[in-house]
């Protein structure tokens, strides 16, 4: 056997017991008695603060209301005090470039005064910005490489944090990152604009029902799937090393057709690693609450409960970064690629999205209260109308090149997007635009019609789970985001959307009612014009058939199958007026977002094919060689002794292994060939093109015929760790 292969088999099973996980003596404490005992809560701000800082923070939380130089001088103060206690000695700026990864500078309390004491500080300047180098940073062409500044600025709306590594324990204050001119180079600010202009064009709507909102907030339930490898196979295995993800590798013979992994038994050494990053995540006030097996064999699933979306889009990335550290103990990996292994399910981050007011309601929920279901009517149809829409905007947020591989299979949503409502809720729409003409009477219908449904708040759909945005009774699921991406920019997209459309309803609305219609029959009036108008983008079959993709190129629904195909849409005048006027974005912002996605796909890809190269020339072929080494000098022996009818599976065997060299070789000829065109090409747009249309169908001719040598190959030769191993092994 492969020395490498047999070596990190051999590891893992001579293991001891995996990382213990410590709950003090006696019974597990009950998690209410260290939730968020790491978080800079409300709790300790009325302990750590005083009275006027306080209240100025909550009211830059809640109103945007800036903070003076003295009130952040007392925030840092009563930081610094409450870290110290818990055993902090330097604190960091935590952010989000658009690396994709979070980023932390780290600082130390400690300092020297002019006479040369040694003091213990943290000033309200150090509190509020920062200035990391942002020269190395993905920056998409707003800067040059030799403009060095970048500024990290304190969001007050997420609470600080103590993240502890080790021994080590670090104050972490979310900011935000931008550039010298002020310009967005990080996914928070981007979200936080979008939610600012979600609650200014949501408002009003919602004013019509209830004069006491004055305030609407977007929430963000996520969904992170996720596989887990031992650690010694995984680095066996260089693809996953440099990738995340397998190049080659034949699915196992069995995997997941059995379909008994899925809400099966949790394994034991998983589950003590999962254990262990929900008493971390808690500790840091990350509300998960769900824990199960997933489809695939490895693959498991963590979800939270709800939460405002910008702290839920903090709570990802953080807990991102807790699984691949919290995982390391116990001497396993965790795998965040949408599609780390070929032929079995890839994973997904559900984005479940709702609107919740300042007087505690779900705007998402059609509620027990009959007179208050033509509210819920107005955010539903319109969030459906937006998506119509913006559909090619929202496709665009999930373009990634992991995502390329996981859409439209194994139970992923396809790359076509549209909405699925479930037949309640499609035959209400459907009664609702029989009659042109609103009147009092039908609006009493429409809701009598809403209050009849049965169980509405929790059964009145199925979950379609090919489709890629689908109502699930009080809040829609964006199914088509990537296990690996952050959820902010699907979610600043989705804000900008339902914020225009609702500010395009409050007009056509105002038209209306000031030629004299009554409210709720004008709401209704112009509701129907819009399930009319989006119906196109309802779909309650099966998004996988190819009648489904026929269908929807007639209803003028895009199928942007690639990343760059999807990226295309934000240089398009629609982008440019979706995040233009909502303010998210600006077009410099947009341009230089576009660039770096398409040089993050570029340079992903590029990686990809390097090590696909490296592995298979030092790796793959000469296990090959050897083994038809082995072969041709058996036959030459068996004929020496006149034993040539007996050949035939050795002659079989062989001309296989010789044809699947020749195909290698062709295709690392032309892989080779295309990875050089990159040099010539004009800009990040054409190397995209290349890299999709031409590296990528080379890279998996070299797949199809590494695989079907694997089959071939005696074991003992193969270098690489089979999916059976990786999957199955524990």
């Amino acid at each position: 056997m492969s020395l490498t292969r047999f070596n990190a088999l051999q590891t893992m099973e001579t293991r001891v017991d995996p990382f213990p996980v410590e709950f003090g003596e006696g019974p597990a404490e009950k998690i209410a008695s260290y939730f968020g005992e790491n978080v800079f809560t409300d709790e300790a701000m009325k302990k750590f603060l005083p009275e006027n800082a306080y209240l100025s923070v909550k009211a830059a939380v809640q109103s945007g209301q800036k903070l003076t130089r003295e009130v952040a001088d007392d925030v840092a103060t009563g930081m610094k005090k409450w870290s110290e206690e818990k055993g902090c000695t330097h604190f960091a700026h935590w952010f989000q470039p658009l690396t994709g990864k979070t980023a932390e500078k780290h600082d130390s309390f400690f300092n020297l005064t002019h006479d040369g004491l040694v003091i213990e500080e943290f000033s309200g300047s150090a509190l509020v910005q920062q200035e990391p180098d942002g020269s190395s940073f993905p920056s998409g062409g707003m800067r040059s490489t030799f403009e060095a500044r970048g500024y990290t600025v304190w969001d007050p709306s997420s609470p600080a944090f103590i993240m502890e590594v080790g021994d080590g324990k670090t104050l972490c204050i979310p900011t935000i990152f931008v550039t010298y001119g002020g310009e967005a180079q990080d996914y928070k600010l981007p979200l936080l604009r979008s939610q600012a202009f979600l609650d200014k064009s949501a408002v009003p709507v919602a004013q019509l029902f209830d004069s006491n909102i004055n305030k609407i907030t977007a929430t963000l339930g996520w969904e992170q799937e996720y596989f887990v490898v031992d650690d010694a196979l995984f680095s066996a295995r260089p693809d996953l090393v440099m990738t995340g993800r397998t190049l080659l590798g034949r699915p196992a013979a069995k995997h997941q057709q059995l379909e008994d992994h899925y809400f099966g038994s949790i394994p034991e050494r998983v589950y003590a690693f999962m254990r262990d990053l929900e008493t971390e995540s808690h500790k840091l006030g990350i509300p998960v609450r769900t824990r199960h097996n997933e489809v695939a064999p490895a693959q498991y699933e963590v979800a939270p409960m709800f939460e405002e979306i910008n702290v839920a889009v903090d709570h990802n990335q953080l807990l991102m970064d807790l699984m691949e550290r919290v995982a390391r103990r116990h001497k396993l990996r965790v795998l965040l690629h949408e599609k780390p292994f070929a032929g079995i399910n890839g994973s997904g981050k559900h984005n479940n999205w709702s609107m919740g007011t300042n007087t505690g309601v779900n705007l998402l929920s059609p509620g027990k209260n009959p007179s208050t279901n033509l509210r819920f009517l107005t955010f539903f149809v319109n969030t459906i109308a937006a998506v119509h829409k913006y559909a090619d905007i929202l496709r665009s947020t999930i373009a990634h090149a992991g995502n390329d591989h996981r859409l439209g299979a194994n139970e992923a949503p396809p790359a076509i997007i549209s909405v699925f409502i479930g037949d309640a809720m499609t035959k209400l729409l459907d009664q609702l635009v029989r009659d042109r003409k609103a009147d009092g009477q039908e609006v009493k219908r429409a809701i009598d019609l809403i209050s009849k449904l049965p169980n509405l708040e929790m059964d009145n759909t199925d979950r379609n789970r090919t489709s890629p945005f689908a109502f699930t009774g009080n809040k829609f699921e964006i199914r088509a985001v990537g296990s690996s991406q952050n959820c902010a920019a699907p979610m600043a997209a989705m804000n900008a959307m339902m914020g225009l459309q609702l500010v395009e309803f409050k007009a056509e609305l105002d038209k209306l009612t000031a030629k004299g219609a009554k409210q709720d029959e004008a709401i209704l009036t112009v509701l129907k014009s819009y399930i009319r108008k989006s119906k196109a983008v309802c779909f309650e079959g099966n998004n996988y058939s190819d009648e489904w993709k026929e269908e929807a190129a007639k209803r003028g629904l895009n199928n942007f199958a690639t990343t760059p195909e999807a990226l295309d849409v934000l240089s398009k005048k629609l982008a440019q007026d979706l995040y233009g006027k909502s303010g998210v974005m600006s077009k410099v912002e947009l341009d230089a977002y576009h660039n770096v996605q398409l040089h993050t796909y570029c340079t992903k890809l590029s990686i990809e094919a390097k090590a696909l190269e490296d592995i298979v020339h030092s790796m793959v072929m000469p296990a090959a060689i050897r083994y038809q080494t082995e072969l041709a000098t058996n036959i030459a022996a068996m004929r020496a002794i006149d034993m040539d009818d007996s050949l035939g599976y050795q002659k079989d065997t062989l001309k296989r292994v010789v044809s699947n060299i020749g195909d290698i070789r062709e295709g690392l000829n032309e892989l080779h060939k295309a990875l050089e065109k990159l040099h010539e090409a004009s800009d990040v747009r054409e190397e995209a093109g290349i890299l999709c249309h031409e590296a990528k169908p080379q890279m998996d001719k070299i797949r199809d015929a590494v695989d079907d040598m694997e089959t071939l190959v005696d074991d003992q030769y193969w270098p690489l760790v089979k999916y059976h191993e990786l999957l199955f092994v524990r």
